[in-house]
């Protein structure tokens, strides 16, 4: 007679999931640019300690937008999910991963009906619950109406500083100027000599390809160390405001102010 063999069943392990992460801070200033990089780090960490999870990735914008389509790598973490390479997605908190209700709510319900799970930390909400989604949605809410109020405490700043005539952007150097020790504008008398010559042969009819080409031959320096004069940098200063004695800071025309200095 043969002998029987007892083979145990194979163990039926859950399949480990395919876990990424979105970072995103709002400007290039230094200290947000450390918080983005420990912010990788820590996610890259966390992720690859579980067992129970394979790192996809780290996915990082830099901007303010509170709209989808600024964000690159935003949306290549969204391919990704579409290509079915990833099960789920760490994010700080809803406002980093959206501020527009909107987008936010398509794009969770999108991810959902793939499966994909989305898990905010800071407020301990996991996305494939339709139960969280009022809440995501109050949060994204909240966070849309305080960047939009911000955009305008900014913008209601740069209105109270364009009326101010001491205020920083009016006293922005253009070709022909340069600054006093006070930081005000103050006639450069060489350079100023090369736009009146700009000036003088244009309204005399001389085209600008000559006009450069008669400024090349001179050996004349360009403006901020460009190597050839072109059309494009002559019809700049030939629509330079500020060659007229004026500084357009805004479109209305209440914007506009005298300067004291004249060619």
């Amino acid at each position: 007679m043969g002998t029987a063999r007892m083979i145990p069943p194979k163990a039926n392990f859950p399949p480990k999931l395919r876990v990424a992460a979105y970072c995103r801070v709002s400007t290039n200033a230094a200290e947000q640019l450390s918080s983005l990089a420990m912010q990788e780090q820590y996610y890259e960490k966390h992720i690859k300690q579980n067992p129970d999870w394979i790192f996809v990735g780290v996915y990082s914008d830099i901007g303010s937008e509170t709209r989808i389509k600024g964000r690159i790598r935003f949306k290549a973490l969204l391919f990704a999910c579409r290509r079915g390479k990833v099960d789920m997605i760490l994010t700080k908190s809803a406002h980093r991963f959206a501020r527009n209700t909107v987008d936010a709510l398509k794009t969770i319900r999108m991810l959902r009906r793939r499966n994909v799970d989305i898990h905010f930390e800071r407020e301990n909400i996991h996305s494939l619950y339709e139960s969280s989604e009022f809440m995501l949605m109050l949060i994204c809410a909240l966070a849309q109406d305080e960047s939009y109020s911000k955009s305008e405490d900014i913008k209601w700043g740069l209105r109270k500083s364009f009326q101010n005539p001491d205020s920083k952007y009016y006293q922005r150097v253009c070709y022909g100027y340069t600054h006093d020790q006070e930081g005000k504008l103050i006639i450069h008398e060489e350079q100023a000599e090369i736009v009146r010559l700009i000036y003088e042969m244009s309204a005399s009819g001389v085209s600008l390809a000559r006009i450069f080409a008669h400024l090349e031959d001179m050996g004349i320096p360009l403006p901020r160390g460009k190597s050839v004069w072109s059309k494009e940098t002559l019809r700049k200063i030939l629509s330079n405001e500020k060659y007229r004695g004026c500084v357009t800071l805004h479109e209305s025309p209440q914007s506009m102010i005298q300067s004291t200095e004249d060619f």
